[in-house]
């Protein structure tokens, strides 16, 4: 039987990771990441904070231990991984900026990927109905949601300007689970481009 298709975010950080790179995935869920990223001899490793998720992985044979972005990090060496993945997971963390310094200290590329709170359909549903969306991608009511931080893209472009981070490429996730490229520039002017239309982002950063 062939492995389920990567989640679009996923399948662009895949795409991010270099062959034989040391990497750390922090928030890795039921590990497909991981497992997708052993064809590029990737030397992989997880945390996560669910028993239930950390215990699927250590069933497919991957090296993933129980732990918090927001208390864990902190136990981790400068600089000893190749890259660091966070997907959407950096708004449901308690403090962001100091998950996102320690993720710049750990790796020497970090890949995060997000939900947009700036997307069009968002907006319009706070306009016209008054109460917290819901869409595809944020499919939670306002009581049950995990994302405690909400921002749009233009919001965490600023995070990584404040964190003395660069951006290396960035893409958009669109709504037909498509990604695209886009200039991390177009994202904080104006009321058009990616931070209206995108779902979602995906971005590659490097300490400056």
């Amino acid at each position: 039987m062939s492995a389920a298709p990567l989640r679009p975010d996923l399948a662009a950080i895949a795409a991010m990771i270099r062959p034989g790179a040391r990497v750390l995935d922090v928030g890795c869920g039921d590990g497909a990441l991981l497992e997708h990223l052993k064809a590029k001899n990737v030397d992989g490793r997880g945390i996560e904070i669910s028993q239930a998720n950390v215990n699927a992985c250590v069933a497919r044979g991957l090296a993933v231990v129980q732990g918090d972005a927001d208390t864990d990090l902190v136990d981790y060496p400068a600089q000893v991984f190749d890259a660091v993945i966070l997907s959407q997971t950096i708004q449901a963390t308690e403090k962001p900026r100091v998950v996102m310094e320690h993720l710049l200290r750990i790796g020497r590329r970090v890949a995060i990927s997000l939900p947009n709170f700036g997307y069009w359909r968002v907006r319009l549903s706070l306009l016209t109905g008054g109460r917290m969306p819901r869409t595809r991608a944020l499919d939670f009511s306002w009581w049950a949601t995990p994302n405690i931080h909400l921002c749009t893209l233009a919001d965490f472009v600023d995070l990584t300007r404040e964190c003395g981070a660069t951006i290396v490429e960035a893409h958009a996730l669109n709504d037909n689970g498509t990604t695209a490229a886009m200039k991390p520039g177009t994202l904080t002017h104006g009321y058009l481009g990616p931070n209206l239309f995108a779902q979602g982002g995906v971005f590659l950063l490097k300490k400056l």
